[in-house]
């Protein structure tokens, strides 16, 4: 027993003098040396399972990449001293005697399974072919459908069905702030995607100058990398929908330097619309004249908020002036939507046609009201116009066929429409012979009857025929169309 006694005071002296030392080490480990100091990282097990808070592009971008096309175009050269001194190819290596066509490239946004594909107008304008390249590298000629200079649009049409396209998304519904993605071909680097935020809306960058003064801008400026190639392509939301056509960089050397430009998808759906359904934009006007509203405007004429645009003028006849609307209003916002500067009105307008309503919201002499307007054309009417192709063989005095594949052969051409056949008409009197092989109109190829109709039967003024006869003796000739 005795023992088993010593053996108990022996453990529990042992244990005293166990926590003993380890008291007087925690006191004293910090000036201990040699003795690496650790901290281990914590964390809740139950919150292991929160998604990361950072944006996930992936899935937009495997959408739009197979939506968005590449635009490859010609351009006829205008006369050997002209492209010698401009021609950028000509500074970069080019021989200066090079009798080839220019080229430069694009992109588009196929927006139907059908082949409908939309770009900007200064991606195709004066193209005299047009190549259109999709994600999977397969290539269709392209033909333009119609154009906008107002806005910078264009549709462009190829023959293919079941094609991958974007969804429109809502212009109104972005964010500043918001996350988005450019999709296109910059220096012909196909397929690439970048991303950015909204930066602003509404923005006019003075870059569509247009003769008659009716462009449209109201642009989504962003911070997504932009460069040559990209004008055309397609600007999503994280959903994957189309928000905006890319068309214009901020910079000083042609290069991105920091912001880009995107023109709102809810003015595309109404140009898209209007260029297949008409050939041409249905442009409805309000008639008023409009300043922005600063604080000495607001000065001078008793404004006691900052908001809304200001009516400097009224047109007689308008449809302004119908509803009811006077000079020294305010339009605060159309169809509920607010507008405080002259992009967003004129974006908000662009997207009727004449003869829709709309309710125009004004603030006169600091009371609100509403007036509902019926918009009209530039003649003051409520007509669409629609641009009706003319029966033009008829006045040509010429039966015409695609030229047979042994004279082509023949001639080293590839393309091309021969004169069979002559009576009176403006073939005749121009000086044209039978035989006579068409490959270009106004320095657009010819390929097809097609191609002919679809150039001659729009055209009024001076036409310039291009071709060869078959002895190989190139010719032109010039006549008009009234």
């Amino acid at each position: 027993m005795k023992k088993y006694a010593g053996y108990l005071v022996v453990a529990v002296l042992g244990g005293l003098i166990s926590l003993g030392a380890f008291a007087l080490i925690q006191k004293s480990g910090s000036s201990l040396k040699g003795v690496p100091q650790q901290s281990t990282p914590v964390q809740f097990t139950s919150l292991t399972g929160i998604p990361s808070t950072n944006p996930d592009f992936t899935a937009a971008a495997n959408t739009s990449i197979h939506a968005v096309v590449h635009v490859k175009t010609e351009y006829a050269r205008k006369n050997s001293m002209y492209d010698n001194f401009f021609n950028f190819h000509d500074f970069f290596g080019d021989s200066p005697y090079q009798q080839g066509p220019l080229q430069g490239a694009g992109s588009g946004v196929i927006i139907s399974p059908d082949g409908y594909i939309v770009t900007n107008n200064h991606v195709v304008q004066d193209a005299t072919k047009i190549e259109i390249v999709l994600n999977d590298k397969r290539s269709y000629e392209g033909t333009v459908v119609g154009t906008d200079p107002s806005t910078d649009l264009a549709v462009v049409k190829i023959k293919e069905t079941n094609l991958p396209f974007l969804n429109y998304g809502n212009s109104d519904d972005l964010q500043i702030g918001e996350w988005v993605l450019a999709v296109g071909n910059p220096f012909n680097l196909t397929s690439t995607v970048t991303a950015g935020i909204v930066s602003a809306k509404a923005r006019n960058i003075n870059i569509l100058g247009t003769p008659d003064n009716t462009s449209i801008e109201s642009f989504i400026q962003t911070d997504a990398a932009v460069n040559r190639g990209n004008s055309g392509g397609a600007l999503v939301n994280t959903r994957g929908e189309l928000v905006g056509i890319n068309a214009a960089i901020a910079s000083g050397n042609g290069f991105y330097a920091g912001y880009s430009f995107a023109i709102p998808v809810n003015i595309v759906k109404k140009v898209v619309s209007d260029l297949i359904d008409f050939r041409e934009v249905q442009r409805a006007f309000l008639g008023v004249s409009i300043r922005e509203i600063d604080s000495k405007l607001a000065e001078e004429q008793g404004i006691k908020e900052l908001r809304g645009v200001f009516v400097q003028e009224v047109n007689d006849g308008s449809a302004a002036k119908e509803a009811g609307i006077v000079r020294g209003d305010v339009i605060t916002s159309v169809n509920k939507m607010t507008v405080n500067s002259t992009s967003e009105l004129l974006e908000q307008v662009s997207r009727y046609r004449p003869g829709e309503k709309i309710v125009v919201g004004v603030s006169r002499k600091g009371t609100d009201k509403n007036f509902n307007v019926t918009l009209l054309n530039r003649a003051g009417t409520t007509s669409l116009v629609k641009t009706e192709a003319k029966d033009i063989m008829p006045m040509l005095g010429a039966k015409i066929q695609v030229a047979p594949q042994e004279v082509l052969r023949k001639l080293g051409i590839d393309h091309g429409v021969q004169v069979t056949e002559l009576s009176d008409g403006l073939i005749r009197n121009a000086g044209v012979r039978e035989g006579y092989v068409i490959t270009e109109i106004d320095k657009k190829p010819i390929r097809n009857l097609d191609d002919l109709g679809k150039i001659l039967s729009n055209k009024s003024g001076g036409i310039l025929l291009e071709g060869v006869y078959p002895n190989k003796v190139r010719a032109y000739y010039g006549f008009g169309i009234n």
